[in-house]
């Protein structure tokens, strides 16, 4: 009898392993797995103002095989942001098994609470956060996400959170007719989803004035912004952008109508020897340039794009390279929408270079398949602006002034509508949804506003 039994056993322990391999099993020691991949978390531990506090978790790093990707790495906190490198600290696979895929979406957070990005809101309760050039995370920052999304990019859960600005230095050619200025070769254009941190518009930027510019580069030497600010607390240079004419043996490449010398740079979130001309950089100094020409002490690796198959992306940016709906590139990445759902933009608005984009998708080949795409805004049309704020009200002052997860807001307008109760409802504590169209001086100026739950 003992033989049956230990044929019995065995088979037993065949059918079990089979069940956990076929759910992907043996998960990283990250924040989460899919398919047995790690998805790393480490870093700074920001508390938000309203309330939320996320912890850094470490390094995780994937030893199982899923059903359609290999074991990875997980990424460590800021550091895996070479150009469009593979380390993007999401995990490899395409979330076949479940509800949900490894997923990376960068953009400019258009609502918080938790993190809303390019209109998805991420649950950040277990997100690490890196921030740079600013204290705290606010509307209009360009970021990375990473983490994972459900099929139809309706929801995520994020595990780590990245965002730095793209531009600082002195303004110039500044241009309110054209909506556009000059910081360093770079020019920089707006739009009317621009984020004012501290000026009413265009024409309170004044020449020679040191500005902080977020935002999403588009061709070469031009960056769409997603936030502004005229009087930033730092002061040090910084450009981001396309790199071309790269120089190994002279040690420079060109960012734009600037010159970077990087032969003292360290790098970070990228290795020397990944650079490379079409990727896309953040160039950081301590002294403005000279003669177009900035000396760099550091060179980072902008938010890194995923090009694994079965990766779900989603992508904020401006249209270049445009050929067709089938083959035109964001953020310089390929692009296929030919079987996108297209919403968004004005009237029988069309795709093209300038046209500025949302689109959500997963990568096949190196090229991103859209499921989804909303158009932004249209070169000398325009296009929707939105801004959502969820969470409890704080600071209350009167309906024109109160605060959101930090955000100033203002609702005292006579066109503001409220639902599920009114504007004497406001005060600190209550909870609501904010929807507003821009923010002027760091306010947000409120359409919408929604009372809520618990």
């Amino acid at each position: 009898m003992k033989t049956p039994r230990r044929l019995m056993l065995g088979l037993l322990s065949v059918g079990l392993m089979a069940l956990l391999l076929s759910c992907g099993g043996g998960g990283g020691s990250g924040s989460g797995s899919v398919g047995g991949l790690g998805v790393g978390a480490g870093g700074a531990t920001q508390t938000d103002t309203g309330g939320d506090t996320s912890t850094g978790a470490g390094t995780g790093t994937g030893t199982g095989t899923g059903s359609t990707g290999s074991g990875g790495s997980g990424g460590t906190g800021g550091d895996t942001t070479a150009g469009n490198s593979n380390t993007d600290g999401s995990g490899v696979g395409s979330g076949g098994t479940g509800v949900t895929a490894d997923a990376a979406g960068i953009g400019a957070a258009d609502g918080l609470g938790s993190i809303i990005l390019n209109g998805l809101r991420y649950d950040t309760d277990t997100a690490t956060f890196t921030i740079e050039d600013a204290t705290e995370l606010q509307i209009g920052m360009s970021a990375r996400v990473a983490g994972k999304v459900d099929a139809n990019f309706t929801s995520g859960v994020a595990t780590q959170v990245q965002s730095a600005a793209e531009l600082r230095g002195a303004a110039s050619g500044i241009d309110t007719s054209a909506g556009s200025f000059v910081v360093m070769g770079t020019v920089v254009s707006i739009d009317s989803a621009t984020v004012w941190a501290d000026a009413s518009g265009l024409a309170d930027v004044g020449a020679g004035s040191i500005v902080q510019v977020w935002g999403l580069p588009s061709a070469p030497g031009a960056l769409r912004a997603t936030r502004i600010q005229i009087a930033p607390t730092l002061t040090d240079p910084l450009v981001t952008g396309t790199v071309q004419n790269l120089d190994t043996v002279g040690k420079t490449f060109t960012l734009g109508q600037l010159t970077i010398n990087f032969s003292s740079a360290a790098f970070t979130g990228m290795n020397a020897s990944s650079l490379a001309n079409g990727i896309i950089v953040r160039a950081r100094s301590t002294a403005p340039p000279i003669a177009s020409v900035l000396t760099a002490t550091t060179v980072q690796g902008w938010y890194a794009i995923p090009v694994s198959d079965g990766i779900a992306v989603q992508l904020a940016g401006v249209i270049t390279d445009f050929g067709s709906r089938s083959s035109f590139k964001v953020l310089g990445t390929p692009v296929d929408a030919t079987n996108a759902q297209i919403t968004g933009g004005p009237p029988n608005a069309q795709l093209g270079n300038g046209v500025k984009v949302e689109v959500d998708g997963f990568m096949s080949g190196g090229v991103l398949v859209v499921k989804k795409l909303r158009i932004r805004n249209v070169p000398g049309t325009g296009g929707p602006a939105s801004f959502t704020l969820i969470g409890a009200i704080g600071a209350y002052q009167s309906p024109a002034s109160f605060r959101v997860r930090g955000q100033p807001v203002d609702a005292g307008g006579s066109g503001v509508i409220f639902e599920n109760g009114t504007a004497a409802n406001l005060g600190s504590g209550q909870r609501v949804t904010v929807v507003g169209d821009r923010v002027v001086d760091g306010v947000l100026i409120a359409q919408r506003v929604t009372f809520t739950t618990p």
